[in-house]
């Protein structure tokens, strides 16, 4: 696995998850909520906040473009395009946020759409490139994008295993440019038969320069625990703050309890992976001496005496000192070397 470094974060299959807090458009277009957000973000235990910078007149074509989605209850369909531009934020915001981000002690990223929205973010000041899935087969800017010398982090949600390929040979990924590839169905939400995390293990194995993601659009932490445990070093998942809020990605996103919750169930299942090693814990070899059984006299026994099958019995005794069962065998036919009273551990010497 390629290691990664996103600000003064290192990632690599023994560094814990990193976690992205997906803010997206769920601000509305208002700076006020995008700077709640990252306050949330930060609250929730995230790594970074995710925002997206576009000029919607740049990456939607047809204006006559309709757009249909669920939201406050009700399917809502409108101009593609109108919807984006109620969604941009200028210039002078993108410093703000980011100054912000700083003020939080949380990274700020965010998804350019177009080469000029990337020109802005990197007078902000980012520190790896996001792309989208939209974009994951836009081989051109992934060239240019990843020709600024930037960490990638790409999505490959819409995408076959050619496709992977050639986005991974755009970014230079499989010559060691440092790249996230980040699984993701691009399903809003995801149902869990179309999550498909076995995929990780495949693109693991055909593409070993990369660090692996997950991109989570489905509902609650099970999904992204399952990653963790799969080798998702990367995990991102969308939200807002009210769910009744008017907009595409307010529906599946989690709300600010629900975003606490997922951030604490990648660490804690990073945490309960744990060592390969198998040996006992400090906690279990404590417990070894009150659980374990050893071998005791199951009658008063003289010195002398042969041990014989009913002669001695396994039991539990204060601080566990004693034979362990494996040793029958040189116990038994052997004399006893003192005198021993019923219950006492008996001891070889």
């Amino acid at each position: 696995m390629q290691e990664v470094r996103i600000g003064g974060a290192i990632i690599n299959e023994k560094t814990p998850p990193y976690v992205i807090a997906e803010a997206g458009i769920n601000h509305n277009g208002e700076i006020e909520k995008a700077c709640a957000m990252i306050r949330v973000a930060k609250e929730a235990g995230a790594d970074a906040v995710k925002f997206q910078t576009f000029k919607a007149d740049e990456f939607v074509g047809d204006p006559q473009m309709m757009f249909t989605y669920e939201s406050q209850g009700k399917e809502v369909t409108e101009p593609m395009l109108d919807m984006f531009r109620r969604y941009e934020l200028g210039r002078d915001a993108w410093f703000l946020l980011k100054a912000r981000c700083d003020e939080e002690g949380i990274t700020f990223l965010s998804t350019p759409q177009n080469r000029s929205d990337l020109d802005l973010l990197l007078e902000v000041c980012i520190t790896a490139i996001k792309v989208g899935s939209d974009d994951f087969t836009n081989t051109p800017l992934l060239r240019a994008y990843a020709h600024r010398g930037l960490p990638m982090i790409i999505s490959c949600g819409m995408s076959d295993m050619a496709e992977v390929y050639m986005a991974l040979e755009a970014v230079g990924a499989l010559d060691g440019h440092p790249t996230v590839l980040m699984l993701c169905t691009s399903e809003y939400p995801t149902p869990p038969e179309d999550v498909n995390l076995l995929k990780l293990r495949t693109l693991g194995n055909a593409f070993p320069q990369v660090v692996l993601g997950f991109s989570d659009h489905t509902r609650g932490p099970l999904a992204s625990s399952l990653a963790v445990v799969m080798g998702a070093k990367v995990l991102e998942k969308h939200f807002t703050l009210d769910h009744d809020l008017p907009g595409p990605d307010h529906l599946f996103s989690e709300d600010p309890a629900g975003l606490k919750e997922w951030v604490s169930s990648v660490r804690e299942s990073w945490t309960i992976l744990g060592s390969a090693i198998v040996r006992p814990t400090d906690k279990e070899l404590v417990n070894k001496k009150e659980f374990q059984r050893v071998i005791v006299a199951s009658r008063n026994i003289g010195k002398g005496e042969f041990f014989s099958v009913n002669d001695i019995t396994m039991r539990r005794i204060p601080g566990g000192k004693g034979l362990p069962p494996g040793l029958i065998s040189l116990v038994l036919g052997n004399p006893a070397e003192k005198d021993y009273k019923q219950g006492e551990p008996v001891w070889l010497s």
